[in-house]
């Protein structure tokens, strides 16, 4: 798209300081260029071009002038050959392009530049999600049981760093009770649970009970466990079965 402009409207204060920082690398006086460049701005405005005239280009500094020869972008004028990638030197005119820091890319620059996903190796071109160390689309950041997404909400990992949202890890990886078989995990919207280990097996709090009358070993008058044989049992059963060994031994004698 062209942007005309009278010679009146160019910003002389501006078309200066781009020219003196273009020339400053190049080791000329400040005060030669600044005069130099006066000079030349006054006679083009006294002695305008006979065709017509859109601005000076951004990149080489010279006047744009006729029909077809320029184009603005980035709020500036340059000449069509000036207006290029600046990785690949492809023109840019009329093709789709990405402006990073007043620079302009072509699509496949600019995507060579960007951070690929830990997950798909895609370019992310929008929002980066970062975890673990990692870049990730948000929509790729997920539960590898559940599969739900984990933008924004709690998450750990495995061994293998396998992302988990909390309550498949638990499920996963939690011990499980040696009574009922399901994982001792805490409840939903809990953190933390309780677990209770006895003769090398995990029981649920609510699972820990005597083997011969079923009563909770955890809390109450039969709170503690007295193993015998491998059994879990309270106090009370524990001793039935005592004496009941000990009047079979009696009676085998």
């Amino acid at each position: 798209m062209q942007h005309r402009v009278s010679s009146s409207d160019v910003d002389i204060g501006s078309e200066i300081r781009r020219h003196l920082g273009r020339q400053a690398s190049s080791g000329a006086r400040p005060e030669e260029e600044l005069e130099r460049l006066t000079k030349k701005m006054l006679f083009d405005m006294d002695n305008p071009p006979a065709e017509e005239y859109f601005g000076r280009c951004a990149r080489c500094g010279e006047n744009v002038v006729g029909e077809g020869t320029g184009c603005t972008a980035m709020d500036q004028v340059f000449h069509v050959d000036c207006f290029i990638c600046m990785t690949c030197s492809t023109r840019l005119r009329g093709k789709p392009f990405y402006a990073v820091e007043k620079k302009a890319y072509c699509e496949p620059c600019y995507v060579n530049t960007l951070e690929t996903c830990n997950i798909c190796s895609k370019p992310i071109m929008e929002r980066i999600l970062r975890a673990t160390g990692k870049a990730y689309h948000p929509h790729c950041f997920v539960c590898v049981v559940c599969r739900r997404s984990l933008d924004g909400i709690p998450f750990t990992v495995d061994a293998a760093n396998h992302i988990h949202c909390i309550e498949d890890f638990h499920k996963k990886f939690a011990p499980r009770c040696s009574v009922c078989s399901e994982p001792i995990m805490p409840a939903p919207g809990q953190e933390e649970t309780v677990r209770i280990v006895a003769l090398d097996r995990d029981f649920h709090v609510q699972c820990y009970r005597c083997e011969d009358c079923g009563c909770l070993l955890s809390e109450g008058d039969n709170q503690g466990c007295y193993p015998l044989d491998g059994h879990v049992l309270c106090k009370t059963c524990n001793t039935s079965r005592i004496q009941a060994l000990s009047a079979k031994a009696t009676t085998d004698l």
